[in-house]
This record gives C-alpha cells, structure tokens and sequence, in this order.
C-alpha cells in the first residue's frame, strides 16, 4: 500500500464549503460507488444498519436548507460567544460556514445518513457502539467522494431538528441521523493539510499526561 498516498488522501480531505461547485450534479453510480466504499466500514455487531438518504428533489434542498438556517439560528441564541474565533484559522472556517447557510439550497446532492436504533435511552457504552457503526462509513463515504474530485462537509446543526427532517424525508422513526452532508465537485486543486499541534503534545502513553521519551 502507497502511504504517500493513502497519508496524502487522509490528510487533505477538508470540508469543503466555499470550493463547491454549485452548478455540476454528481451522477448517480459515483453516489452509489462512495456508498459502497463506505459499506465495508466496521460496524458494531456486523448489523449494518447503514442508511444514506440522498437528496437531489429541489423542493426537498431547500426545505432541508431552511431547516438547517433555523438551526444554526437556535444555536447561536444559545451560545452567542462560540461564533468568535479568536485566530485566524478558525475565523475562516467560521466564515466559509456562514457561506455554506447562504447556499445549502443551491449545493446539487445533500445526504443524510442514518444507523439504524436511537440512542435516546442507551446507557453510554451502547450509545457509544451506535455512533461507532455509523460514524467510519460516513467519513469512508466522505473520502471516497475526495477521491473522486468530489467535496462534502460534515454538518450536524439540522439535528436540533431532527424530527422535522425526518417528517420532510420519510425517515422511520427507529433510525437516528448523524450528519447533513453537502455534495458537490469542487474547484481548485490545492487542498493541503490544516495547521495542527505535534502529535507529542496530545499523546499520552501508560497514563494521562504520560508522554513517551526517546
């Protein structure tokens, strides 16, 4: 296996939110080929309760969009001070989220994907294993699309609302959403990877706060 590669697709998959491009539809069997990459994604107990919910109705996007603007408006209500970046990093991920609102209707394809189960009663550890069946096939779904000169992001602010969505899209009440995730191909080729701390410095070995020397 090329780890130049693999390390290069890993650590350059961004979410892409300005570089969308919002006038080219992703075909179908390039969905479906991401979807499959994605069902080969460990899953607690080999149950496989994978569900992607594509969405490409124009109607539908913007209902979906007007959800998410309602929610990310309830959440900056609540927490006014977490939309002020004191870097300038994060302000310009702050600022191309603002961008996203402004055209979640616009992207071609958004898609929802569900696991199977609700988490609203489950002690932590058997929360824990309904997120851990889900979370890795969607990330594998999200490089698959990287890979194939595709963008997304991962956005979770419409789940303040969950249950509205799931009324819009006809999702069964025993399957729980995780993400809503816009698709597109992006421009540009110049992805690179984010500015972060050396691995060292979150790393603890034996113990907590442990580091490793030598």
């Amino acid at each position: 296996m090329d780890t130049a590669i693999t390390d290069h697709l890993l650590t350059t998959t961004r979410a892409v939110r300005r570089r969308l491009d919002l006038n080219r539809q992703v075909p179908t069997d390039v969905l479906l080929e991401c979807v499959s990459v994605a069902q080969q994604a460990p899953t607690g107990s080999n149950l496989q309760g994978w569900r992607f919910v594509v969405v490409q109705d124009a109607a539908k996007r913007a209902a979906l969009a007007e959800i998410y603007r309602r929610s990310i408006d309830q959440h900056r209500a609540v927490q006014p001070d977490s939309f002020s970046p004191n870097d300038s990093q994060t302000k310009r991920v702050y600022d191309s989220a603002d961008y996203l609102v402004e055209v979640m209707d616009q992207v071609p394809t958004l898609v929802v994907p569900c696991i199977k189960g609700r988490p609203e009663s489950l002690p932590h550890a058997y929360a824990s294993v309904l997120y851990a069946s889900i979370c890795p096939a969607v990330w594998s779904f999200m490089l698959a699309l990287r890979s194939r000169g595709v963008g997304s992001s991962w956005t979770t602010m419409h789940l303040l609302n969950e249950p509205e969505v799931a009324e819009l899209l006809g999702i069964p009440k025993k399957f729980t959403q995780v993400a809503l995730i816009p698709v597109a191909y992006y421009t540009g080729t110049d992805f690179r990877p984010a500015s972060r701390p050396p691995a060292e410095t979150i790393t603890y070995f034996d113990s907590w706060g442990e580091a490793r020397n030598g």
